[in-house]
């Protein structure tokens, strides 16, 4: 139990702070590479301006207006615009390519923006720059193109271009970094969260232990008075008895004696199955594990119950599903396991029957051996607080016991609940059933974590389905000899 709560303090630990570094990390990378795109337009805006001031404008005639001097004007730029990674691209009013530092074109339409945009290379194009291209390669572009115009007049067109692996090469490589480094970080915080969970668990841990050691000495402590107690009254009822007690005091005076000792009663149980489950629990007692007739066992239990039944007008049937010709009948209903703690079960499981069905009913335990290659138990069984480790090996055989009966039947939203410590279903339900000869339950609520503690220890499992007025089947599967 404390493993799987340090195991969950640990996940949450690593899972909050990868949460946590994912954004940051996010918010990091997006940040660099918005600041790296806005470095690149701001230098494409500055090549822009540099190359609008150097350019060489011509007077052709006062009807004609003035034109560029392609020659003269980019004459002095290519080397330096090389030397940067920018490449330049004159176009003329109406679109067509006059001057460029490409040795092919990039045929792409104009698109005048000075905020930059991206655009592709496909791979069919051959285009090389001085600096960097080479020929039949693929590689994006970021582009600034600006219309070059004196007055009304449109000169041409200037498009300036900047490779975009100048944004790609750092993005990459940040979120390279940024990913061995969360990877890192997450591996150290899974060791720290594991080692801290740890230490937190220790003061809960022993003060569990702590309570766990009171919980077993307190109930063995009670017992001695509590026998002690009973057997007084018990002997005070016997001489009251055998004087023959006449009166009013008398009789008053045994009434409270028979109530004292049925109180009595009532603590006793309730010691021996706290001591039982704080036993279970501090791992005190094993079971003693031997060769178990399962057949027989429930003879026994079931005769035993027949006095509680018989008063209740209830019959007990017991039906055994016998092994065919072809099966072998030697140890049919045989199991490895503690001959105590299995009465021990059946007793509550009939017992509840009993307690909680009509008179005039019926309760039917039916025993059989069932042969399957199938996985027994596909999740964990929750008794009380502990959880018991599922049993995953695949089982050849084994034993089936259900306890069907007709009594009340049990709420749907309280079969989740059925196994935990002390829970009791509605007492408030009891009222509506007292016409029915069922009585308002006295027991603690230990009955049921007691049945699954032993099914877990005996690598079992425990199932109930109830319907309302119906009746309740607790169904039992325990792994038979030779397969445990």
């Amino acid at each position: 139990m404390f493993q799987t709560t340090r195991r969950r303090l640990a996940l949450w630990y690593t899972a909050v702070t990868a949460i946590l570094l994912l954004l940051f990390a996010s918010g990091m990378y997006w940040y660099v590479r918005n600041t790296l795109i806005e470095r690149i337009d701001d230098t494409l805006n500055h090549v822009v301006e540099v190359v609008g001031r150097s350019l060489v404008i011509e007077p052709i005639s006062p009807e004609s207006g003035q034109r560029l001097n392609i020659e003269a004007s980019f004459r002095d730029n290519a080397d330096t615009v090389d030397d940067d990674r920018i490449d330049l691209e004159w176009f003329s009013p109406t679109g067509e390519l006059l001057w460029s530092t490409f040795t092919e074109p990039l045929d792409i339409p104009l698109h005048p923006n000075r905020t930059g945009e991206t655009v592709q290379i496909s791979h069919h194009q051959d285009v090389e720059t001085p600096s960097l291209l080479t020929p039949h390669s693929s590689l994006l572009l970021r582009q600034v193109t600006e219309r070059i115009q004196i007055g009304r007049q449109v000169l041409g067109y200037l498009r300036v271009s900047h490779p975009w692996f100048e944004v790609t090469k750092p993005s990459q490589k940040l979120a390279f970094d940024l990913i061995l480094g969360i990877g890192l970080m997450l591996v150290s915080v899974a060791l720290c969260g594991w080692f801290l969970s740890g230490k937190a668990m220790e003061p809960v841990k022993d003060s569990y232990q702590r309570l766990k050691q009171f919980t077993a000495d307190a109930s063995h402590e009670l017992r001695s008075p509590i026998a002690l107690i009973q057997t007084n009254v018990q002997v005070a009822l016997a001489e009251l008895d055998s004087a023959g007690g006449q009166g009013a005091g008398s009789l008053k005076y045994g009434q409270q004696l028979k109530v004292v000792e049925r109180l009595t009663k009532r603590l006793g149980r309730l010691v021996d199955d706290l001591l039982f489950l704080a036993r279970q629990d501090s791992g005190i007692v094993q079971p003693q594990f031997s060769a178990c007739p399962l057949d027989a066992l429930l003879m026994e239990v079931v005769e035993e119950q027949q006095f509680a039944a018989a008063e209740k007008k209830i019959k007990i049937f017991l039906d055994l599903t016998a092994p065919t010709e072809t099966e072998t009948e030697d140890d049919w209903f045989t199991l490895q396991g503690d001959w105590n703690q299995l009465a021990r079960l059946f007793t509550n499981l009939i017992g509840n029957a009993i307690h909680y069905t009509p008179e005039d009913g019926e309760i039917r335990v039916e025993l059989q051996h069932i042969t399957t290659n199938k996985e027994l138990f596909s999740s964990p069984l929750l008794y009380g607080r502990t959880a018991v480790r599922p049993y995953h090996s695949l089982l050849s055989s084994r034993l089936q016991v259900k306890v069907e009966d007709t009594g009340i039947g049990i709420p749907e939203t309280a079969l989740p609940h059925l196994f935990d410590r002390f829970y009791r279903v509605d007492p408030a339900r009891t009222h509506t059933t007292a016409s029915q000869g069922v009585q308002a339950s006295t027991g603690s609520g230990l009955g049921l974590a007691i049945a699954a503690a032993i099914v877990a220890n005996h690598q079992g499992q425990i199932t109930a389905e109830s319907t309302l007025g119906q009746g309740t089947i607790f169904t039992v599967t325990l792994p038979a000899s030779g397969d445990a």
